[in-house]
């Protein structure tokens, strides 16, 4: 690919018209495309899911459920998905994965439509939604890299960073409560159809080779190989697991309280909950453009982590808002500072973990960042019910910033900043675009 003068400035940094240079490769381009309007529609679940479970039961602990049904299923099939990216075609693994959640949203839209959805089928589809997403996101994370020059990569890292929230937490969620004031069927039927664009796209994606770290090698053994890769290195392992302990204690209350306290304190809407979904879009995307021009910083573990703590610590604006506005402030500000520190973390990643493992790590990175998130979701209900729905948030906030923080001061975490990084090493040593051990409030579903 011949790179204009508009290319790389920085390492994990570009000119903010380089932006758009991982597009100028066809595949990529035709990958995202679809990619997109998938988001969109995830965007428009996201609100349509809260707003019909709070319809069918008026209480936390039914997204609590709700959110446990969709996430057990994830990390249950997660290493299976990871190791399958690695021995399998990647492409006919996410077509595989598109076409379980499409039939899943489908079905469930069809029992909307019809006015004979109970919650226990509610359930029951969301967890074959969340099994189809344990397969497509290590594949898809993987079959990345392999799109694109090693040059072009952190420059998909931001790209990356503004087109997934101006889908899935701006224009996705407005549409969503827009659509669900119509016909709480019809947003899930945008939904499975945005599906059928994500398939298409994969078909048009010519195959790639797959790397592979041993021939004959045994599942078992491959996923061991991961793990040991992930074991042997204090950034990795110290920031996937303080990520599964701060989601313990902050997750489950922000997916659960947010969209609750929009409903029965403020007395919203479905489309007010968009809004507040969408504000958090913004920072999203200002927050990428931002880190774009800037380039990656020479102290990236705690630019990173500093980033992080202050994002979580934004979660007590949730608890103690009283209007509307003051949620979308708090929500953008949250969103802001957890981009900026993925972003970080994806081009850390970028030049430190093999081709051949990236299906493996990848997996691994979901699975330990979201495994404890069904605890931290049955957890929500009892608690908020003793405490307070408020209460509930502003504690998440400050005990989650404090573990955050503290990883930071892990034995080693900050030696991968002294270490050299070159951007001309070959394409098989470059890694996967999307950085999930912080995955942003409602964006862990792809």
């Amino acid at each position: 690919m011949q790179h204009s003068h508009e290319a790389l400035d920085r390492l994990g940094g570009f000119s903010r018209s380089g932006l758009t240079t991982p597009l100028r490769q066809r595949d990529f381009r035709v990958l995202w495309a679809g990619m997109t309007v998938s988001l969109i529609g995830d965007g428009i679940f996201l609100v349509a899911m809260a707003w019909q479970t709070y319809l069918l039961w008026n209480a936390p602990a039914a997204l609590s459920i709700v959110g446990i049904g969709m996430t057990v299923p994830t990390i249950v099939f997660l290493l299976v998905g990871g190791v399958a990216s690695d021995r399998f075609d990647r492409r006919r693994l996410m077509l595989f994965a598109d076409g379980i959640r499409a039939a899943a949203v489908s079905l469930l839209a069809i029992l909307v439509f019809s006015g004979s959805l109970r919650f226990w089928e509610l359930v029951a589809l969301v967890a074959v939604y969340g099994s189809g997403t344990a397969f497509f996101t290590p594949a898809f994370e993987a079959f990345i890299p392999s799109l694109l020059p090693r040059r072009d990569l952190p420059a998909a890292n931001s790209l990356d960073q503004v087109v997934r929230p101006i889908a899935l937490r701006l224009v996705g969620p407005l549409a969503g409560g827009l659509l669900f004031a119509l016909s709480s069927g019809a947003a899930f039927a945008v939904d499975a159809a945005s599906f059928a664009a994500s398939a298409l796209a994969v078909l048009m994606v010519s195959p790639r080779p797959l790397a592979r770290s041993s021939d004959g090698q045994s599942s078992f053994s491959a996923l061991r190989e991961g793990l040991s890769f992930v074991r042997g290195r204090v950034w990795l392992w110290g920031t996937l697991v303080s990520a599964a302990i701060a989601y313990l204690v902050f997750m489950g209350p922000c997916e659960v309280l947010l969209p609750y306290i929009v409903k029965n304190d403020l007395r919203a809407s479905a489309s007010t909950l968009g809004i507040v979904f969408a504000a958090g879009g913004v920072g999203a995307v200002g927050a990428a453009l931002w880190m774009g021009s800037r380039g990656h910083p020479r102290r990236a573990v705690t630019v990173m982590y500093a980033t992080w703590t202050l994002a979580t610590l934004a979660i007590v604006g949730y608890g103690i808002a009283t209007a509307a506005w003051q949620l979308m402030l708090a929500c953008l500000i949250f969103n802001a500072l957890e981009t900026a520190g993925t972003i970080v973390w994806a081009t850390i990643k970028q030049f430190h973990v093999p081709s051949a493992m990236l299906g493996r790590v990848s997996s691994l990175d979901w699975l330990i960042s979201i495994g404890l998130l069904p605890i931290s979701l049955a957890l929500t209900a009892p608690i908020s019910a003793v405490v307070g729905a408020r209460a509930t948030l502003v504690g998440a906030g400050i005990i989650g910033a404090a573990i955050t923080l503290a990883a930071l001061f892990l034995p080693g975490m900050r030696d991968i900043e002294r270490e050299p990084i070159e951007l001309s090493q070959p394409l098989d040593e470059a890694v996967t675009v999307a950085a999930p051990a912080r995955a942003t409030v409602g964006s862990a579903r792809r």
